[in-house]
């Protein structure tokens, strides 16, 4: 009899503590840098935190139609992206910070192509508008006199712009794509070669966000998606081996191929996020919102200091 009463009070505890999990859905992409998420639910760190987080692959030209819709509460993408989905209606705040690119993102060329002013006229595989590829494309074009509008863009996610590339698709002098896609084309330099990355323009940040709404609602669980976070990035530093497999997997990498893609960046711990919403943050989205004007991607400034809230990094 005391047995089954203590068995009955165990699972009467098992499931208060089930009950007790926030549920999130979280949208992100097969992006390196994102991968530390992957590595927090499936090492069972979201779940020690108290949350039932379910990750969806969507692509980033549809990730903020997901949020919309309610189908994803939360999501993981560049800086800059943030600013887009806002000054077009889609409400959202950034929470944490997740990497750096460090030559993760770049732009591939044909071999005849030199330097990047050559491309005037030419035909180049990126995202849609509103993407990191494209507005990688659009700040590099910036920084060396060419805007968008002097190329053809060719709408191609970055899997398959690598992948044009490496099948040398006639039409495509360049495409923009990122790890660990980028990698797939150093294996094969007669497929071209990578002209720029973000070691030449570092202007690829990667942060984490969810709704207004949810941040308000479920506060305990926005720090507990931070913390989280920071829990994987320490388990990367504390079991490496480990870490790479369960990451790499997801992507259907082995843990040596996925760690040689991991290089390109840096995931960044809490006092690096302290440090870069203390000033680089607002700096950043500064000109980033002045490029989008230009560009056109938006047609007006959101509110620049609903943003990011910093709060949950304490």
């Amino acid at each position: 009899m005391k047995k089954l009463l203590a068995l009955s009070l165990a699972l009467l505890v098992c499931g208060m503590a089930q009950a007790q999990e926030t549920k999130v859905a979280v949208g992100i992409s097969g992006w390196t840098g994102f991968a530390p998420l992957t590595l927090a639910k499936e090492a069972g760190i979201f779940k020690k935190n108290g949350l039932d987080v379910s990750i969806k692959k969507i692509p980033q030209k549809d990730r903020h139609l997901a949020i919309a819709s309610g189908d994803v509460q939360c999501a993981a993408t560049t800086v800059e992206t943030w600013i887009v989905w806002n000054a077009n209606g889609v409400a959202t705040t950034q929470i944490f910070q997740l990497d750096k690119s460090y030559g993760a993102d770049g732009m591939v060329v044909k071999p005849n192509i030199t330097k990047i002013s050559d491309l005037k006229g030419k035909t180049v595989a990126a995202s849609a508008p509103g993407t990191a590829p494209y507005f990688t494309l659009a700040w590099m074009l910036k920084k060396n006199g060419l805007t968008t509008k002097d190329v053809k863009v060719v709408n191609l996610e970055p899997q398959a712009a690598a992948n044009a590339m490496i099948a040398g698709t006639g039409d495509i002098d360049a495409a923009m794509t990122y790890e660990p896609y980028l990698s797939a084309v150093r294996a094969k330099p007669e497929a071209g070669k990578i002209i720029a990355t973000t070691l030449d323009y570092p202007m690829v940040m990667d942060t984490f966000g969810c709704t207004p709404k949810f941040l308000s609602e479920n506060p305990k669980a926005a720090k507990a998606l931070a913390d989280s976070y920071f829990e994987a990035v320490d388990m990367i530093k504390r079991e490496p081996k480990k870490s790479f497999e369960i990451m790499g997997a997801d992507v259907k990498q082995s843990g040596e191929a996925f760690e040689k893609s991991a290089a390109y960046l840096r995931w960044q711990d809490r006092d690096a996020n302290v440090k870069f919403f203390s000033a680089e943050h607002a700096a950043f989205s500064k000109e980033a919102a002045e490029l989008l004007m230009e560009a056109g991607i938006i047609k007006q400034l959101p509110d620049m200091s609903k943003l990011a809230d910093t709060r949950f990094l304490k």
